[in-house]
Order: structure tokens, then C-alpha cells, then sequence
């Protein structure tokens, strides 16, 4: 069950009405990177949490919160296209190049939804629900909401410097420190399970004996012409303390020549691939 209030979460205030920065912000709203995506991502790793119930609560509520940026930023797209001369539209049409990669505002917003946000990101695609992540592991769920919160936080912040409106400015600072608050409690959760060391691997339920472990800690350079890059993940311990890392160059296959043979007769190939 949902409760609802009548106001935004965050104060909207737009203080020149921009039609092309809506159709920017249509990508925090329908982006890969936007809250649609966050929202149904918490809310269907919630359903499926089994375990202590607290991390259930903590996923829906934020799926809940995630709920309340695509109101606001809906209610910013609004006020955006909202008494937005066309001179503003004019101006992008003056430079061909910048009318080319701009497009001015989104025709649809005029169109289609009456100069209102859509589900929809910067180019007018809806958002399909196939960058929702929800494993039922908590750990790799986790990571999964750490890189969204993360890709969030970079386009809030490229938003940010987009606009020299004080109100879309003072808006998105809200986002992009709710951004920092996420990805903060979701490690908090990876080192509430015990830290990268209990939590790795993913899912560390899985019996060693499933698993080929000479293959498990090597660096694998499969380049020509470079030299393995040397860094952390090359040398020394590995995160789960479980081995050391190492390294292989240009190291030979261990497989088989892919070859599949002849075709079937009657399987509508040429006669000379069934010979």
C-alpha cells in the first residue's frame, strides 16, 4: 500500500522557462540513468527480498522516495515548457549545427502530452524496464543500485552544468545529494553483510567445488601488442582473501576449434553444407 501527499518532496522553481533543458531532463526521468529506472529496480528487488525483513523496508522505502523525483521532475519539465517563448526555439534554429544535434525542444511535449513530462527519455524512448536489476542476491543487488545511484549522480551533475537557471540549479543539488545518500547506504548494506570479504564472491553460497579455481584469480591479457596493465588487480591479495592475484600474457586457448560439422539435410541449407 502507497500513501500520497499533495506536495513535491523538493521545492520546483523555474525562473526562465528553457523547452530544451525538459528535454534534457527527460533522460533523469526515463533515462537509463533516470528514476523510472531506479524506482522499479528498488521496488522489484523488494518484492523478491527474502531474509531480514529490514532490507525489504529500506528497499521500498527508497523505491517509494525514487517515486517522488519523477513527480518533481515531472512537475520541472512542466514549468519548463510552460510559457517558453519561441524565440527560444528561434535562437537554436539560427545555427544549423546546434538545431542539427539539439533538435530544439521535444515535439511531442507539444503533441503528444501537452506540454507535460512523459515516460521517456532525452530522445523521445520510452523507457522498456530492461535496465531493471533485481537477482534475489542481496549482495549483487546491492552493487547493481550502487552503479545506478552512480550513473544518477553523473547526469544530475552534468544537468547541473547545463543550466544557469537558479531554480533548476538549487533542484538538482537536491538529486545529486540524494545520489550520495544512496550509494552510501547500499555499501553500508555490503559491509552490514560482512564487507567485501564476506560478501565476495557473488553469491558466496556457491560450493568451491563448483568452481574451477585455478581459473578464478588471474588477470587475463589478451592483447597482441600491450603489456598486461599492472594495477591492483594483477598482484597481491584478492578482495574475498580467498587467493592471490596473477597474471597470464598472450596465454594459448584451452579450447576446442568451433566447428559444427555438416548441416542436417531438410533443414533449408545449401546441398554443399550437407556434404
Amino acid at each position: 500500500m502507497f500513501h500520497h501527499s499533495s506536495k513535491l518532496q523538493y521545492n520546483v522553481r523555474v525562473d526562465k522557462p528553457d523547452p530544451q533543458f525538459a528535454k534534457f531532463l527527460q533522460q533523469a526521468i526515463g533515462g537509463v540513468e533516470g528514476e523510472i529506472r531506479v524506482a522499479m529496480q528498488y521496488f522489484f528487488q523488494a518484492m523478491g527480498a527474502r531474509g531480514d525483513d529490514k532490507y525489504r523496508d529500506m528497499l521500498m522505502m527508497t523505491a517509494t522516495e525514487e517515486l517522488s523525483h519523477i513527480e518533481f521532475l515531472g512537475h520541472a519539465v512542466a514549468l519548463n515548457l510552460e510559457g517558453a517563448p519561441l524565440t527560444v526555439q528561434e535562437e537554436a534554429a539560427k545555427d544549423p549545427v546546434v538545431n542539427a544535434i539539439m533538435g530544439g525542444a521535444n515535439p511531442r511535449h507539444i503533441l503528444s502530452s501537452g506540454l507535460s513530462a512523459m515516460p521517456v527519455n532525452s530522445n523521445g524512448v520510452p523507457f522498456d524496464m530492461s535496465h531493471v536489476y533485481a537477482t534475489g542476491n542481496l549482495a549483487a543487488d546491492m552493487m547493481a543500485n550502487v552503479t545506478a545511484e552512480s550513473g544518477g549522480r553523473v547526469l544530475a551533475s552534468r544537468l547541473y552544468n547545463m543550466t544557469e537557471d537558479t531554480g533548476m540549479k538549487d533542484m538538482l543539488s537536491f538529486l545529486i545529494a540524494r545520489d550520495t545518500m544512496h550509494q552510501q547506504q547500499w555499501l553500508a548494506v555490503i559491509e552490514e553483510l560482512g564487507g567485501w570479504e564476506a560478501a565476495l564472491p557473488i553469491p558466496n553460497s556457491t560450493p568451491q567445488e563448483h568452481e574451477a579455481t585455478e581459473h578464478s584469480y588471474y588477470f587475463l591479457n589478451t592483447s597482441l601488442d600491450e603489456p598486461t596493465p599492472e594495477g591492483r588487480w594483477t598482484s597481491g591479495p584478492s578482495l574475498d582473501g580467498r587467493s592471490e592475484f596473477s597474471k597470464r600474457d598472450k596465454p594459448e586457448p584451452l579450447g576446442q576449434k568451433p566447428s559444427l560439422g555438416k548441416a542436417r539435410p531438410h533443414s533449408g541449407t545449401q546441398t554443399e553444407q550437407q556434404k
